[in-house]
């Protein structure tokens, strides 16, 4: 005869177990607030972030997911709205739960601040004289971008930064480059100098031919009107390449 079953009394609940999430966060921001924001490993840090813009739930999963899909913090940051709208990850029901507009729009103004940051560290003293800021700089915003864009940074006769342009935005390994509109909109600034920054998609930062050609015809129409080139940077993942110090200019 089977047993007759019985209904858990109050006590069972209290011994068992409960959820791993139950408390999380406050545990989470305790050990931040203790130990620093710099020991917490990339997805508790992203973790804290997506609190504000999801405040009910676990995010763990996916804290964890943005980095799978993109391969890093730094990357998981510089993706685009439409992008991140892509991942999802299950909550605690196993229900697939997507990172939703709001939240994808909190990341990505999470990265235009860093970026900004950078912007003003690098253009608090001529760019030439901050060169690891500027470099720190370009990284951040081109490094993961995923299809070419072509910028020119304008600068004044003492290498202030007057401006960081996009020119032209392409393809997977493409963006069209018209030498006589950079030293038209040059002109327009009253810029004397001239930084030229491209990204590689490939992650390669090496400059290909085709990059050394344009760069060469740039410099030549920037110098019929007196406008100095300083360099032609290329971001990729792996690095950034200085022409200048590669001697290809």
């Amino acid at each position: 005869m089977d047993e007759e079953r019985k209904e858990p009394t109050p006590g069972d609940r209290r011994h068992r177990p409960l959820p791993h999430h139950v408390g999380h966060r406050e545990r989470l921001r305790r050990r931040a607030r203790g130990a620093g924001l710099n020991h917490l490993p990339d997805y508790e840090l992203l973790e804290l972030f997506l609190f504000r813009s999801q405040p009910q739930g676990d995010v763990k999963p996916l804290a964890r997911a943005l980095l799978d899909r993109f391969g890093s913090l730094a990357a998981a940051l510089a993706a685009s709205v439409e992008d991140l709208m892509t991942v999802q990850a299950p909550d605690i029901r196993g229900r697939m739960k997507g990172v939703g507009a709001e939240t994808a729009l909190d990341l990505a103004a999470l990265h235009e601040i860093a970026r900004r940051v950078t912007l003003e560290e690098a253009a608090r003293r001529p760019v030439i004289s901050s060169w690891t800021a500027l470099v720190a700089y370009v990284r951040l915003s081109l490094q993961h971008e995923p299809r070419e864009q072509f910028r020119v940074l304008f600068l004044d006769n003492r290498n202030q930064l007057l401006l960081d342009e996009v020119q032209n935005r392409g393809t997977v390994d493409h963006a069209p480059v018209y030498p006589r509109e950079v030293v038209r909109r040059a002109l327009e600034l009253s810029a004397k100098n001239l930084i030229i920054v491209h990204n590689h998609p490939s992650g390669d930062p090496t400059p290909s031919r085709a990059d050394i050609d344009m760069t060469r015809q740039i410099v030549e129409a920037a110098q019929a009107l007196a406008i100095t080139v300083h360099d032609h940077l290329v971001v990729g993942r792996q690095g950034v390449a200085s022409f200048r110090q590669l001697g290809l200019m």
